[in-house]
């Protein structure tokens, strides 16, 4: 294991920087071996406007010169390496498809989307149902002009924002027009207008921006006839593109009019990537899921079945990653001496930088803010203004907020009032400003615990860091080790015959206990520092009282393999996607003697795992924004 240099000196790729020692920077009944999130893509409570199409540039300074105040591994405990090869430069996540995560299935199976198709014997019983339920009904009722303005619509080539029918006077025929509609072009609704004593049916999109203002994302789904022979779920693989899995379900939910609870995971996924996993939504056919494929961006659904149960939260075996690294500086040599550190030892099981947000607040203040029960500077962390990389919609929200602390004034800034941001200040208008605790419960609880999840993780970055400083990459006397969900204090005996893959170290909480060599009391001096007592981890408000949990110290990732490559053109995609594959898209081809290199590498990890810091092992770089943005801007430059 390499020393520590001083934390004040310049970090270059290769070296260890110094870890600070008094750093002042999950909620079950019971402790149990931590399992809330898989891959390292949880779903954070930072600032995250889901429409992306009202996203607006930020003007002025450079990205790089504002994620300057971001920040960076040493602020959140992450500070050592248990290899000792030498780093070497490269660019991480530089384009979304860089990164490719496949979900490992509970039966240990890779998911790949690799079949669109509905089923033959799904299709004729969707036949026989709907030849139950109703005639369909008929082709004939629409125009081929009108079905050419429908299909423009549903594919956002429309100008117009709604397509106008004359409607029938007979309210039968009317109706069959509106279901002929729903059905033929999914993500459609419809509804009749009359003007100048005549009927209309207007089609407007389900998705669009001015719709989702008239639609009822709550409205209960239309009721079909499902046979009692048929699982009542259908599951599928969905593959996305740059989208996280909550704005992908949110996504599938308006077109489908249905409720985003009634679809069920097994984990989320990062945003920033390409990613396939398995999806199950209740008595939905796959008939009515295929059609979307026909109009949704960068998502699509496929590999259909159905089953009597839906997924649930942690039940997937973890996660195979296809990782680009672009631009690297090693040589094929350390390339090779890094990998096979990884595949034989692995690395430190840090909570990855994706926990604690982007900007210059980070998750984890909120979190102790809470846990002590500061609600003013709750609020004021969530709302207040800060420097950085955000949205001009925030930087307007923020400003208003600070200069009028007007819940109503500062919304009105806000196109989108899903985020975080909007939620708390719909929650202080209807509840007032000294009712802060009923207005912060707004946010959707995951979110809300996330905060105080980011604080945990962060004393648990910071005290493995001093684990690994103190004892190295071995078991000594007082570390933990797991029989079935409980911990067990090792004796100097029982260490010899344990190694340091089976040493977990405790999230902070009511339900744990921690090592009792010295690193187990700075547990209790840095929540002491931060204003918080470890022996009384029970918070008055239920839903913010933290059990703790148990996480291990290294992770050996499974299914590693590794290839350099060189290539020519610095957007050419470097890895064959399961949909490029159904397309029958030529594999990307690779110029020998190509300007650039690349190490394209694959391997395996478990849930709640994050894949940033396998690579972060292998670089021996700073994987936060702030330090990958600094290194992309060189390269371009």
């Amino acid at each position: 294991m390499e020393e520590s240099k001083p934390e004040s000196a310049p970090v270059k790729p290769g070296e260890k920087r110094g870890c600070p020692e008094d750093d002042e920077e999950a909620v079950t009944k019971r402790a149990r071996v931590e399992n809330e999130h898989e891959n390292g893509a949880p779903q954070e409570a930072t600032s995250n406007a889901e429409e992306e199409e009202e996203e607006e540039d930020c003007s002025g300074e450079t990205f790089a010169d504002m994620m300057k105040h971001g920040l960076t591994e040493l602020d959140v405990g992450i500070c050592k390496y248990v290899s000792d090869h030498e780093g070497f430069s490269g660019i991480l996540k530089e384009r979304y498809s860089d990164f490719v995560v496949h979900e490992i299935s509970k039966e240990g199976k890779i998911v790949h989307l690799d079949d669109l198709t509905i089923p033959k014997e799904v299709e004729e019983r969707e036949a026989a149902a709907a030849e139950v339920e109703s005639p369909a009904p008929e082709c004939s009722l629409l125009t081929e002009e009108q079905k050419k303005q429908l299909g423009d619509l549903q594919m956002f080539k429309n100008k117009e924002s709604f397509v106008s029918i004359e409607g029938d006077e007979s309210k039968d025929k009317r109706t069959l027009v509106h279901k002929a509609i729903k059905i033929q072009f999914p993500g459609l609704e419809t509804k009749t207008e009359e003007k100048d004593g005549r009927r209309f049916i207007v089609a407007y999109h389900a998705a669009g921006k001015k719709a989702l203002a008239e639609v009822k994302t709550s409205a209960a789904p239309r009721k079909h006839s499902w046979p009692k022979n048929r699982g009542n779920f259908c599951h599928f693989v969905l593959y996305k593109e740059n989208k996280d899995t909550m704005d992908a379900i949110n996504v599938l939910s308006k077109f489908l009019r249905l409720r985003p609870n009634m679809f069920s995971y097994m984990g989320t996924k990062d945003k920033r990537a390409i990613t396939v996993q398995e999806i199950a939504v209740l008595k939905i056919t796959a008939e009515r899921l295929g059609h979307l494929n026909k109009c949704l961006m960068n998502l699509k659904l496929g590999n259909f079945s159905y089953k009597n149960h839906p997924l649930k939260l942690g039940e997937l075996q973890g996660n195979h990653f296809t990782v680009v690294i672009r631009n690297i500086s090693g040589s094929d040599a350390q390339v090779h001496q890094a990998l096979s550190s990884l595949k034989q030892t692995g690395f430190i099981n840090y909570y990855g930088m994706q926990r604690f947000g982007t900007t210059a607040v980070p998750t984890h203040q909120v979190g102790r803010a809470i846990l002590k029960n500061d609600w003013k500077l709750v609020v004021d962390l969530i709302l207040k203004p800060r420097p950085g990389a955000e949205k001009e919609f925030l930087v307007r929200c923020r400003e208003e907020w600070a200069k009028t602390q007007d819940p109503d004034a500062a919304l009105k800034k806000l196109p989108n009032k899903r985020c975080v941001e909007g939620q708390l200040l719909r929650g202080l208008s209807q509840h007032g400003k000294n009712n802060i605790v009923t207005a912060f419960g707004l946010i959707p609880r995951n979110n809300r615990l996330m905060y105080i999840h980011s604080y945990q993780s962060v004393v648990w970055n910071t005290m493995v860091s001093r684990r690994i400083d103190a004892f190295g990459l071995k078991a000594v006397e007082g570390d933990l080790v797991l029989r079935g969900t409980k911990a067990h204090i090792l004796s100097e005996e029982e260490a010899k015959s344990h190694s340091i893959h089976d040493i977990v170290m405790p999230l902070p909480g009511f339900d744990v206990i921690y090592p009792t060599h010295h690193v187990g009391k700075g547990y209790r001096e840095m929540l002491s520092a931060d204003g918080l007592d470890i022996d009384n981890m029970r918070h008055k408000i239920k839903d913010y009282s933290l059990a703790g949990a148990y996480r291990r110290v290294l992770i050996r990732p499974t299914d590693v393999s590794w290839e350099v490559i060189q290539y020519d053109d610095p957007k050419l995609s470097l890895v064959h996607t399961d949909f490029e594959k159904i397309e029958n898209k030529p594999a990307p081809v690779f110029n020998k003697e190509g300007k650039y290199r690349a190490l394209r590498l694959e391997f395996s990890l478990p849930p709640s795992t994050y894949a940033t810091m396998a690579i972060r092992e292998v670089l021996k770089l700073d994987t936060s924004i702030k330090k990958q943005t600094q290194l992309n801007t060189t390269w371009f430059n």
